[in-house]
């Protein structure tokens, strides 16, 4: 348990709001800057003196956004911007009744929220430290700060496939309302099969996944007669992934190596990976590419899940530092479809051959994990996680499927081959 320890007791990831001459005055401008915008929002927000801010907010039933300390989240929000707002929420500042709900008004509303003027002086705000950057050296410590934090924490919520990315749910099933819990594994092996299908994947593929989770893709490639080599850099992982491919009978196809994606030998036809190219970095992207096209055979495919944003929004915070980056994944970031397409293009001689979003189906996948994760208090706690940790991740969850919900974020299959090679 010692990830867990750390994540909960290190000094800098419980700090105190700011105070000073400094801190009041930044602190001053914020709060005229947040209550005049969430005026016009479709918020309920309180304030512990009685006032209560947002449009309709006194006859419409909206999301509740409840601030106990205003001097200390405007503090904080003043002086380390969207991160000071997920401590401040950590530290029980403000709170709400459903912060999803309110997180999603919150993003849809980004640019209301942060005037044109302000978001000019995004430079300045911290850079990436340089111990997080995606470098070979880094890579595993920040994969081992989030996945190695417990097997059994993430089985607190995850469905029985141990899936960790987002589930692809039927279409009758999506437009019928909302997701249900006992539909998740079922639309998260529908997901693995429509990556496997789109790369390709049969009898006698060699196949290359680069991020193994839990090993419910390597049991269902195996289960097509495909030969698997899966790389991770959570020990955690490999231990549990392993497991699960023996108890499926499939070890002999199956083999799962502790390796950094930069390592790896051999020629596969298919190569898949979901959701790990957000922890590579932009500035190892081309060197993510380049190794792909190295590893595929001639006439092969590649079925990647990409968690995107706006190409816009990429190219305006890839320099700055987030809540997410400092708490949850270290030296991820989200890289745009246009921007995988144009690395692709300009470095290697792979091309996108297809792709397709369904964000929506993100959001209902972090509602059901989010909801799980509230229910198991007691076992969480079990695992010696404490108050603050599940506050923690409490808001990561619903920052997430606030992301979703909102458009600001998107989730995509993205095919790629050599157009040369396909007949």
């Amino acid at each position: 348990m010692t990830s867990c320890l750390h994540t909960t007791t290190d000094e800098h990831r419980n700090p105190l709001p700011p105070s000073g001459t400094r801190a009041r005055i930044s602190a001053g401008v914020v709060a005229m800057l947040f209550r005049r915008a969430v005026a016009g929002l479709p918020l309920r927000v309180e304030f512990p003196d009685g006032t209560v801010l947002g449009a309709h907010a006194d006859s419409d039933p909206l999301p509740r956004m409840i601030i106990r300390d205003p001097s200390a989240f405007f503090a904080r929000l003043g002086r380390h911007g969207l991160i000071g707002f997920g401590e401040s929420y950590t530290a029980g500042e403000w709170t709400a009744p459903d912060p999803a709900a309110v997180l999603t008004v919150l993003a849809t509303d980004l640019t209301r929220l942060i005037p044109p003027a302000l978001q000019r002086f995004r430079a300045l705000l911290p850079a990436p430290p340089a111990g997080e950057i995606g470098t070979a050296d880094n890579a595993r410590d920040n994969i081992e700060h989030h996945y190695d934090l417990s097997n059994e924490l993430f089985h607190t919520f995850l469905d029985e496939t141990m899936t960790y990315s987002s589930a692809l749910f039927d279409p009758a099933e999506m437009a019928a309302g909302p997701a249900r819990w006992e539909r998740l594994a079922r639309a998260q092996r529908r997901k693995i099969d429509v990556l496997l299908d789109a790369a390709g994947v049969r009898a006698g593929s060699r196949v290359l996944e680069i991020g193994t989770g839990w090993g419910e893709l390597c049991v269902r490639a195996a289960a097509r007669g495909a030969t698997v080599h899966s790389v991770t850099l959570s020990a955690r992982q490999q231990e549990l992934a392993r497991l699960r491919v023996a108890a499926a009978g499939y070890a002999d196809s199956v083999r799962i190596e502790l390796r950094d994606y930069r390592e790896i030998q051999g020629s596969y036809d298919a190569i898949v990976s979901v959701e790990m190219i957000e922890a590579v970095g932009y500035r190892h992207w081309e060197t993510y590419f380049r190794c792909l096209d190295r590893y595929l055979a001639p006439g092969g495919r590649i079925a990647l899940q990409a968690i995107t944003m706006p190409h816009r929004r990429m190219l305006a915070t890839r320099n700055t530092y987030t809540w997410i980056q400092k708490y949850i994944f270290p030296g991820g970031f989200l890289p745009s479809s246009e921007a995988i397409a144009d690395t692709a293009a300009r470095h290697t001689r792979l091309r996108v051959r297809s792709e397709f979003g369904f964000g929506t189906h993100y959001a209902e996948t972090l509602r059901l994990w989010r909801e799980r994760f509230d229910s198991r208090t007691a076992d969480i706690e079990s695992l010696g996680f404490d108050g603050r940790f599940r506050r923690i991740w409490q808001f990561y969850l619903a920052y997430s499927e606030a992301g979703f919900r909102s458009g600001y974020l998107d989730v995509r299959h993205i095919v790629l081959d050599r157009p040369e090679e396909q007949s």
